[in-house]
């Protein structure tokens, strides 16, 4: 017995039955209340947390009685439906809706097609759930795949042969009531390379030229491009967030944390590749060359990448060019552009002239500026109409220089071109939280359970989308964010590529190792993936390292999206590093991350040392150095057998890569000119300079952009992946 808010007494069958009410209730909402450890070990989450993530979810959990009447409002409301919010089906595949519904698709054509009649979804010898009971996983261990098996629809459409891909409607009527909802037909697979391709993998504000302005830009990516295209047969680059920051300093770091996962960072910007600078008088060019001079110094050097400094020039430059008349065609194409992008860049750039004043952070802002779509919110636009355009004009440069490098990729005989990387969420109090604040959960930030390397959990700081709101918006700002990334790009590298399954949720004021997984609907989130993948021929790479579910990569497998294989990961049933020829086919094939060091700092256990340094470690570094030393003991056994000289290990590593079977393999531009520093220590700010290092060779010595045709280590670290 326990005692009861009422100072009477709680027996344990009450007790038992609040907690499965409690519990039922959770999963009604995807959010699991166990989970399995990167030890392989069951672990329960703290009923607090279950608590909390079901309040920012919407749900009453306040008492016993309020999750009751929430568990049948739910089922009240799934018994009524008779479509999800949003259907995504793929291509050849049926539509889930309610039973014994006149179904229709209207087309975007305006077309009209009339469904037959459904059939049971179930599986053969299965029994078909009650109306409004959530839909059984097709294979043991998956969550429902889509908002429509959420709902509990097993009722199966069959869409006529040769419906287009893309968004229609689909209409359905039963006795006097009808819905209405987005219908998406998605390709059923993502786009294929065709054959192997290797290419580089840079932080690009770290691959500077003399040419740069401190840190690493757009035009030194679209030279990279061309010269590892041209000259070494690479055949894509992969590069590091190009998300956008704050608009004013200070611009933090971490290209994982943007302000805006919607539009680019104009600190990517070369001015002088601004067509108006051409156009511009010579004082004005003068002026921009002066600003330019002290950055390109900094360039020279390997001290920490100072973004403020870098954007302080870059930004008075550019509003000198932003001064400079539009002649008529350059007018016309930027008054296409504003119309392409819409509201979105409009509620972009007035976040980001409001928050020249008062912060990047929106939640700090006066009360009356907090909803974008106040009248409080107009009237600031129309005030601060010169930089709301500044903003504007910003995103329309950075789309023709981010064009000029795919298109320079490609000239090269780039198979892919530039594969783009997208970052888990954003900052929560940046432009994306503000214009689509109502698709987050409040007082929930993203991050991941402990693992082998990060033993404390994570906390990125990310608000997480909410499942049922974003599915409601036909996930529209989902995929408008994917449409701008994809539009420059030859592929996708997804961070955290669990990110469209499910998420690991940490409530405010809880350490990272007390959240909990909430499930998302990854066949909607795949289809609108894939489907704007389709549209502009781009591969799919989900970065799948860490704790990851089997039907995770099965699914990603079945729908073509690559996985990543990583050289200290991958190991066998007794830990030993994995033989080449079991490596997985559909995968980027890479020896480390960004968020471990370089190879020759691995080799050297300078991530040990860090990390003792910093107070990370949860055991004795001593016996982190003799796991090391085994590992690599193992790793050099294996690479010998293979008739691999270790001597050289990172030309011995990529050449192992090369007898993977994977159809893409990355080599870290780090790796190959000798770089030994981290760019990335999980689980610290300032602590140690983040994102901040220019790339640099073994001695220590900066090495530019124009250095690397005739840098020396490259022969022996490029030549295994070369033939």
């Amino acid at each position: 017995m326990r005692t009861g808010e009422d100072g009477g007494t709680v027996g344990e069958d009450t007790v038992a039955e609040g907690t499965e009410d409690l519990n039922a209730l959770a999963a009604a909402y995807g959010v699991e209340t166990s989970y399995t450890d990167w030890r392989g070990r069951p672990s329960d989450v703290p009923e607090t947390t279950i608590r909390a993530v079901l309040t920012a979810l919407g749900a009453d959990v306040s008492s016993p009685e309020a999750v009751r009447r929430e568990r049948k409002r739910i089922d009240r409301e799934r018994r009524a439906r008779l479509l999800p919010p949003t259907a995504v089906v793929f291509a050849g595949e049926p539509l889930l809706a309610a039973e014994d519904a006149e179904i229709r698709i209207e087309l975007a054509t305006g077309e009209e097609l009339p469904l037959g009649p459904g059939e049971p979804a179930s599986a053969p010898g299965e029994p078909a759930p009650a109306p409004g009971e959530p839909v059984p996983a097709a294979v043991a261990g998956r969550p429902p795949a889509s908002a429509a098996e959420a709902a509990g629809f097993r009722t199966a459409y069959r869409l006529p042969a040769g419906t287009p891909l893309g968004w229609h409607r689909v209409r359905a009527r039963r006795g006097e009531r009808e819905e209405v909802a987005p219908l998406l037909v998605a390709p059923s697979r993502a786009p294929d390379p065709g054959g192997r391709e290797w290419g580089l993998m840079a932080q690009l504000y770290s691959v500077r030229s003399s040419r740069s302005w401190g840190v690493g830009d757009l035009a030194d990516l679209r030279e990279l491009a061309a010269w590892s295209g041209g000259e070494l047969g690479a055949g894509f680059v992969l590069v590091n967030p190009l998300h956008a920051g704050e608009p004013a300093p200070p611009v933090r770091p971490s290209p994982y944390l943007p302000m805006s996962r919607r539009y680019t960072s104009p600190l990517y910007l070369r001015p002088e590749e601004v067509p108006e600078y051409a156009a511009a008088d010579p004082e004005t060019r003068r002026r921009i060359d002066e600003l330019a001079g002290p950055q390109r110094a900094r360039s020279e050097g390997t001290d920490e990448i100072d973004r403020d400094a870098a954007w302080t020039a870059k930004r008075a430059a550019l509003e000198l060019l932003a001064a400079v008349p539009l002649t008529p065609d350059r007018a016309a194409a930027y008054a296409a552009f504003r119309e392409r992008e819409g509201e979105a860049l409009t509620a972009f750039a007035t976040w980001s002239a409001l928050a020249e004043e008062h912060g990047s952070y929106w939640p700090s802002w006066p009360a009356e500026l907090h909803d974008p779509r106040s009248a409080a919110v107009a009237a600031e636009r129309e005030r601060r109409a010169g930089r709301v355009e500044f903003h504007r004009r910003l995103q329309w440069w950075l789309d023709e220089q981010l064009t000029a490098v795919q298109d320079a990729a490609r000239t090269a005989g780039m198979a892919l071109g530039i594969v783009h990387d997208l970052a888990v969420g954003v900052d929560p109090g940046g432009a994306d939280a503000w214009a689509y604040q109502d698709l987050f959960a409040s007082g929930m930030s993203v991050g991941a359970p402990p693992d082998e390397f990060n033993q404390r959990g994570q906390d990125w700081g990310q608000p997480p989308w909410h499942p049922q709101r974003l599915a409601a918006t036909g996930y529209a700002p989902y995929r408008e964010m994917l449409r701008h990334v994809l539009r420059h790009a030859g592929g996708l590298r997804l961070d955290h590529a669990m990110q469209v399954f499910r998420l690991w949720w940490v409530p405010r004021g809880a350490s990272p190792a007390e959240g909990t997984y909430v499930s998302y609907p990854y066949g909607d989130l795949l289809g609108v993936l894939l489907y704007e993948a389709h549209e502009s021929g781009a591969v799919v790479v989900g970065e799948d390292l860490g704790t990851v579910a089997a039907y995770m990569r099965d699914v990603f497998a079945e729908r073509g999206v690559f996985g990543t294989s990583m050289a200290w990961f991958e190991r066998d049933e007794k830990g030993a590093p994995l033989p080449p020829e079991r490596w997985r086919e559909l995968c980027l094939a890479t020896v480390g991350t960004h968020d471990m060091p370089p190879i020759d700092g691995f080799l050297n256990g300078d991530h040990i040392a860090l990390r003792e340094r910093l107070g990370l470690l949860t055991r004795p570094a001593a016996d982190e150095y003799g796991e090391l030393a085994r590992f690599l003991g193992e790793w050099k056994e294996l690479l010998t057998s293979l008739g691999l000289d270790t001597a050289d290990m990172t030309a011995a590593l990529h050449a192992f890569l090369a007898r993977t079977p994977a159809r893409l393999v990355g080599v870290s531009l780090a790796d190959a000119v000798g770089e030994r520093r981290t760019q990335n220590q999980p689980g610290t700010t300032d602590e140690y300079p983040n994102w901040r290092i220019p790339l640099a060779d073994a001695a220590g010595h900066p090495v530019l952009l124009d250095d690397l045709p005739r840098h020396p280590r490259l022969p022996a670290a490029l030549g295994p992946v070369l033939g």
